[in-house]
């Protein structure tokens, strides 16, 4: 089945001096990914520490790439010069295979997880991501740091990073977990996570919003905190 698909997530760490090389990249790279054979999203990322998922989470030594491609031409992403330059100008790489469990809502008015299904077993990956409304930021931020002491505590958490495609309005959480019942003791019995979505209704302060959650199928490398 040549058009399976496939979603792989890297993350890179470079040093402060590379800095230079990561914004122009950045810039450059978000239409060389979406213009390879068999992608079909593409996101380039900034990535922070994942302590508080506010601006002041953001660090400049993290980025990352998002991409659901054609599973036979995974091997061409991963060799190609874009993934190259990445690497040779990281200290640490992590690259996670996953396959979508369950996917709700829009990222940029698609739902880019919406194919074929895992069962689950295993490790499992959440990925969160919200355009919040500018007027909401705020009132975002002042509700966060209960959700992540709780994140932070839960049982079975493995790594948590924070993404976004800018430092304000677009943001997520990228969370690995031991297993799906770990991810949902986390997001259905935690009472801050509870207030957090129940404070989601109650003030609107999403433009858009996607949750989605993933089987991991294969991880090569890793991003040490």
């Amino acid at each position: 089945m040549n058009n399976e698909l496939v979603t792989v997530i890297y993350f890179w760490k470079i040093t402060q001096r590379k800095l230079g090389f990561a914004l122009l990249r950045m810039a450059l790279d978000r239409g060389g990914l979406r213009r390879m054979k068999g992608v079909r999203f593409a996101k380039m990322l900034g990535a922070g520490k994942g302590e508080t998922f506010t601006p002041r989470d953001a660090d400049i030594t993290r980025w990352g790439a998002l991409v659901v491609i054609e599973q036979s031409q995974l091997a061409a992403l991963d060799s190609s010069k874009l993934i190259k330059r990445w690497r040779k100008n990281s200290s640490e790489e992590v690259r996670y295979l996953v396959d979508p469990i369950s996917s709700h809502g829009l990222w940029a008015k698609v739902n880019p997880f919406d194919y074929v299904k895992s069962a689950g077993d295993g490790e499992v990956v959440a990925i969160t991501r919200a355009r919040i409304k500018w007027a909401q930021n705020v009132r975002f931020w002042k509700a966060v740091p209960p959700v992540t002491s709780s994140l932070h505590s839960s049982p079975g958490l493995l790594q948590t990073i924070g993404i976004g495609e800018a430092p304000i309005g677009l943001q997520g959480t990228f969370s690995h977990w031991r297993s799906g019942a770990d991810l949902r003791n986390f997001a259905y019995k935690g009472a801050a996570h509870q207030e957090a979505i129940a404070a989601t209704e109650r003030h609107a302060w999403y433009a858009e919003e996607l949750f989605a959650r993933f089987s991991v199928r294969d991880i090569r490398g890793s991003l040490n905190k």
